[in-house]
């Protein structure tokens, strides 16, 4: 039996960048971090040669390549197994639609998962682009890159995607008291609305493949993902909270399903009670929302969003790992 643990993210700026539409022709960058709450899968191996996945269904089926869930089933024949093999899953958070990039870090512990189970190590940077072929390539999903590689090298970090496809991963080398300071000014809500992102990513691909206002406005959030990143290299994260605030009003204006009005009036409200900044976590239209506050404001905050779900995170330095093995 084999277990890996595999991180959830929170992105900060520079989102939609990562779209291969996009980055193909003028490059991407996005900063993000992994968080406290992850993916666990679980390998062993099955007493007849058939294949069991339990996930929020479960599936007996006589063979690999019948299992109804694509990523399974893509990632079982990327691995070369045909059958003989149990799949478990659970995650700390709902796993489907909260805009923390579950899909991604589920395929990255998975693919972490099986080469642990066939005897081998994968690395983070193979781990990630494995994930990437599987989930955009072979299942088509019309996403970017930024989960996959987050949650397979975890920590905090500034993602580059370059025009050939390569990805470069750049760890935010700073103080750890700032980075205790950043998280200290930091309030999750949970919106209680789920939401594929498939769609909303699918319109955003269609959208900055072309030249255009909101091309333009994606090379806007990669600025400000840029500027954040230098800035808290610096030693400073005062500009954080006017820059994600920006980039709300940028995102606003490049995908139409990015927010409703729950979110808005949420969004809104937090901002009169003394946020800085905040943003829709994913491609949007529910799931989480995150609030730069600083300590003074943060209970005023948490009083007008007092219909929502606080849920807090923390942030985590490590990307996947096995952590069991029998």
């Amino acid at each position: 039996m084999i277990i890996s643990r595999t991180p959830l993210r929170v992105s900060f700026l520079g989102g939609g960048s990562d779209l291969p539409p996009y980055y193909r022709r003028h490059g991407g960058a996005v900063l993000s971090t992994t968080i406290d709450h992850a993916v666990y899968v679980t390998v062993s191996r099955k007493f007849d040669d058939a294949v069991r996945v339990s996930y929020s269904r479960t599936e007996e089926v006589p063979s690999a390549a019948e299992v109804a869930h694509p990523l399974v089933r893509e990632a079982l024949k990327h691995a070369g197994i045909e059958g003989g093999i149990e799949i478990t899953s659970v995650a700390d958070i709902p796993a489907k639609g909260t805009g923390l990039g579950s899909s991604s870090s589920f395929t990255v512990g998975l693919l972490n998962a099986l080469h642990a189970y066939l005897g081998r190590h994968a690395s983070a940077e193979s781990l990630a682009r494995e994930s990437c072929v599987i989930e955009i390539d072979r299942c088509g999903e019309p996403i970017g890159k930024q989960d996959q590689y987050a949650a397979a090298f975890g920590g905090f970090n500034f993602i580059r995607f370059n025009a050939d496809d390569t990805v470069d991963v750049q760890k935010v080398i700073c103080a750890t008291d700032l980075l205790s300071a950043l998280q200290d000014r930091l309030l999750f809500f949970y919106t209680g609305q789920t939401r594929s992102a498939s769609p909303l990513l699918k319109e955003q691909s269609d959208e900055v493949s072309r030249p255009g206002a909101r091309t333009n406005a994606t090379g806007q959030l990669v600025h400000l993902a840029e500027a954040a990143y230098d800035e808290i290299c610096r030693g400073e994260i005062d500009n954080l909270g006017p820059f994600l605030h920006e980039a709300w009003h940028i995102k606003r204006t490049i995908n139409s399903g990015v927010t409703n009005k729950i979110i808005d009036e949420a969004y809104d409200a937090a901002i009169a009670a003394g946020a800085q900044g905040g943003k829709v976590l994913g491609a949007g239209g529910g799931g989480f929302l995150m609030f730069l506050v600083p300590k003074a404001h943060q209970e005023a905050v948490r009083r007008v969003l007092g219909r929502l779900r606080e849920t807090p995170f923390r942030f985590a330095s490590q990307g996947s790992k096995i952590i069991f093995v029998h």
